[in-house]
């Protein structure tokens, strides 16, 4: 009978448990929504490369959560049709009409008239969404310094010139967000993207001098890394299994512009210094190549010399 009266009760208590901790996450869920739309309601919020999957996802979120958008793109037209995309999906009562600014990191000549343009739209800023990025595949003897010159132009001296063209503004009002979209090879460099790394590895030490530097006038900053933005976060099971290529294959391990939106909205909230959204494996190879040096190497060497017998197969 003491069998039977334990038995009732598990079979009772799972259920309930099951319940409670579903009922938890969803009023988790509800309440950072919640949050979500009161950290950025009449804020004025200016998204680069609003145009790509992440910012076009950002811009709604930040939209429908009643921010004073700023958009900024390359191509007019393009932002146009988003900016009125924006607007038939959403309440004009509670929403305000996002403000568009041609931006190119790529043309440095025009950066001044852009940044002062962004700054004319409300006369004041609070966030920055740093969401830029041209990536380059191939051997580093093979790339061009042209080539080289223009990764480092749209991956760090574009987001640097628009971070000083701005901090003058936010340091009068002592408050203001700086959060840098970032790769993951802003902390480590994996083959054949020499260039890309180097250059996501000096907008990262930007932002981390930075934000040192402004935290006295209530500025904050923040980064965030990912491994890779994807269309969706499924896909096809990955056909290479060296570790260096998992650091950066597209799928399954990238994360979707959805996630990537909710943990900006979630850093902008808590105001967390630094973030990293990628799989455990790349986690690892952080840690690994600061605690066990020799060890990444080796592997990642190992990586490029299997990948080179591949394809002279």
């Amino acid at each position: 009978m003491e069998m039977d009266s334990t038995w009732t009760t598990t079979v009772l208590l799972v259920p309930c448990v099951v319940l409670l901790t579903a009922g938890f996450f969803y009023l988790y869920g509800v309440i950072m929504g919640l949050l979500s739309k009161k950290s950025v309601r009449n804020k004025v919020v200016v998204i680069t490369d609003a145009l790509s999957g992440l910012g076009k996802e950002c811009a709604g979120v930040f939209h429908k959560g009643g921010a004073r958008l700023i958009l900024c793109g390359k191509n007019w037209e393009k932002l146009e049709e988003l900016a009125d995309d924006l607007a038939n999906s959403s309440d004009p009562t509670v929403t305000f009409p996002p403000k568009l600014v041609l931006l190119d990191f790529g043309d440095t000549d025009s950066m001044p008239e852009a940044i002062a343009e962004i700054l004319d739209c409300y006369g004041c800023l609070d966030i920055i969404i740093f969401n830029s990025s041209m990536k380059v595949k191939a051997p580093a003897q093979t790339v061009s310094l042209e080539v080289d010159k223009l990764l480092m132009d749209n991956n760090y001296f574009g987001p640097v010139t628009l971070a000083k063209g701005v901090l003058a503004s936010m340091i009068s009002r002592r408050s203001g967000h700086l959060l840098l979209v970032n790769s993951i090879q802003g902390r480590l460099a994996v083959p054949f993207r020499s260039t890309y790394a180097a250059s996501k590895h000096a907008v990262q030490a930007f932002f981390d001098c930075l934000r040192a530097e402004v935290e006295e006038y209530g500025i904050s900053v923040s980064t965030i890394s990912h491994n890779f933005i994807s269309c969706s976060a499924s896909g096809a099971p990955a056909t290479s299994k060296s570790l260096w290529s998992l650091l950066y294959t597209k799928k399954p391990l990238g994360v979707s512009p959805d996630e990537a939106a909710a943990e900006i909205v979630k850093t902008l909230n808590n105001k967390r210094k630094e973030v990293v959204i990628a799989p455990s494996l790349p986690k690892m190879a952080i840690y690994a190549r600061s605690f066990f040096p020799n060890v990444f190497f080796a592997v990642i060497g190992a990586g490029v010399k299997n990948a080179a017998i591949a394809a002279e197969m």
